[in-house]
């Protein structure tokens, strides 16, 4: 089982990669498999690939209930 987090894209980098960050941590993931991310969208990632685009509202509800279970 997998358990996806909301993480916020923070720059855009060549050849369909993008820096993300979650509490501090950042990482570089592929984004090929969306199309349009923009700095500030929320994604879903597994395996270092993007899969899914959040609405902001959601993935900060995402986020807090989170943080409130003590999983982040």
């Amino acid at each position: 089982m997998c358990l996806a987090i909301p993480i916020l894209v923070e720059e855009l980098l060549p050849d369909e990669m993008a820096r993300v960050t979650l509490g501090g941590v950042s990482k570089a993931v592929s984004i090929a498999l969306l199309e349009d991310v923009r700095v500030g969208d929320y994604l879903l990632i597994h395996v270092g690939y993007a899969l899914a685009r959040l609405d902001p509202d959601e993935a900060a509800l995402t986020l807090a209930m989170m943080r409130e279970a003590a999983l982040l």
